[in-house]
């Protein structure tokens, strides 16, 4: 055996070592959420109703909970990376307009984690099963340091969106039956 094929086995002798400690590490990781998950799933119910579970584009698994009624429509979520200790993660405030309309007040929680896509598209499922024709919303003042963000995340998941720089606000609409 040459000294460069006897280098290039001891090297994949370390891949595969070093892949099996990544691997059980990975799924170490996953046990722990897999376990968090029960555990969150059962102290969310006492208070709201769970409507899924997901996974972010990082491979963290998360609890989607609501409490809509007739006035409002609340898609929260929490990771299960940590134990879940009565306040969510994240969370898409929103507000029955009228009949066809649900309005989204206030998205709250960290940015670039998945989130947001995540109760989006939960919202936008209440919505389908409940009729709703449209979900609509405010871009504000307050929200302009970070409009390209919004606007993107808006556009992204399919709304209508009007933007009006000089007096920094603007409206989104979504409607899924076109």
């Amino acid at each position: 055996m040459s000294f460069t094929s006897l280098f290039l086995a001891e090297e994949e002798t370390l891949d595969t070592a070093k892949n099996k400690e990544e691997i059980k590490k990975e799924l170490d990781e996953l046990e722990l959420q897999m376990f968090r998950m029960k555990e969150n799933m059962k102290e969310i119910a006492k208070k709201w109703q769970v409507i899924g579970i997901d996974q972010t584009k990082d491979d963290t698994w998360v609890v989607v909970y609501t409490n809509y009624d007739n006035h409002s429509c609340k898609i929260m979520l929490n990771d299960c990376e940590s134990a879940y200790r009565g306040q969510w993660d994240y969370s898409i405030q929103a507000t029955y307009k009228d009949e066809d309309t649900i309005f989204i007040g206030d998205i709250k929680g960290p940015e670039n984690k998945g989130f947001g896509t995540i109760c989006m598209n939960y919202l936008k499922e209440v919505a389908k099963e409940q009729n709703i024709r449209y979900i609509t919303g405010d871009i504000a003042k307050r929200d302009w340091d970070h409009v390209d963000r919004l606007v993107h995340f808006y556009k992204k998941h399919d709304f209508h969106i009007d933007i009006d720089k000089d007096a920094k606000s603007g409206e989104i609409v979504w409607q899924p039956y076109n």
